[in-house]
C-alpha cells in the first residue's frame, strides 16, 4: 500500500518540525552559551567573581539597572525589587529579586544574565547570584533571590549605564530528566 502525496509531504514535515524542536530545546542552548563564552557577545556574565580589596571611587557614579522577564514557558512571578540604583565602582552591592510560582505544581527555574552595554560584562562582577544556581520553588512558595555585585574601578569613563538583565527559564523537566538518567544508570551498574 502506496503512501499518497500529500501524507508524505505531511510527513516530512512533521519531521521536519520535530527536528527543529529538538534542535531548538537541546542542541541550540549549549551552542549559544560556548559562542558567547568565546566571543564574550551578548554581555553574557561569568561564573562567580572572588573579591579583591581595591579602593572605592567615590568621585564616580555610575547607575545600574535591574530588568527581570520570564522565558515564554515560565509561569512565575518574578521582578527586581529595586529597579535602579547608583553605584560607587569598587563598592560591594547587594540587592534582591523575587520570585513566586503561582502554579499548584513544584517547579524549578533558572536565571540566565545578559549585562547592556556588552562592553560593560567584564567590569560587572557577581559575587553571590541567585543564578549561580536552580531554584526550587514548591507550589505557590515564594523567594528572596539574593543578588551581590561589584563594578569594577576599571569600568570604561565612557560607561555610566549598567542594566543586568536575567531571563527566567522552567528546568524542571530538565532536571528531573537527569535525576531519571542518572537513577538508569546506577541502576545498571549496580
Amino acid at each position: 500500500m502506496s503512501m499518497s502525496a500529500n501524507a508524505k509531504t505531511t510527513v516530512k514535515m512533521l519531521t521536519l518540525a520535530v527536528s527543529m524542536l529538538g534542535f531548538a530545546l537541546f542542541i541550540m542552548p549549549p551552542l549559544y552559551d560556548a559562542f558567547c563564552e568565546v566571543t564574550g557577545l551578548n554581555g553574557k556574565t561569568g561564573g562567580r567573581y572572588e573579591a579583591v580589596p581595591a579602593a572605592v571611587d567615590t568621585e564616580r557614579r555610575v547607575k545600574v539597572q535591574f530588568v527581570a522577564s520570564n522565558n515564554e514557558n515560565m509561569p512565575w512571578e518574578f521582578k527586581p525589587d529595586t529597579v535602579e540604583i547608583y553605584v560607587h565602582p569598587g563598592e560591594a552591592v547587594d540587592t534582591v529579586f523575587h520570585a513566586r510560582n503561582p502554579t499548584d505544581a513544584d517547579m524549578i527555574g533558572q536565571a540566565i544574565p545578559s549585562v547592556v552595554p556588552f562592553k560593560a560584562a567584564s567590569y560587572f562582577h557577581k559575587t553571590e547570584c541567585f543564578c549561580f544556581n536552580q531554584q526550587a520553588l514548591a507550589a505557590g512558595e515564594t523567594a528572596e533571590l539574593g543578588l551581590r555585585f561589584i563594578v569594577d574601578p576599571d569600568l570604561p569613563a565612557g560607561v555610566n549605564t549598567i542594566t543586568l538583565s536575567y531571563t527566567l527559564f522552567d528546568v524542571t523537566e530538565r532536571i528531573a530528566k537527569q535525576a531519571n538518567n542518572k537513577n538508569t544508570d546506577s541502576e545498571r551498574e549496580g
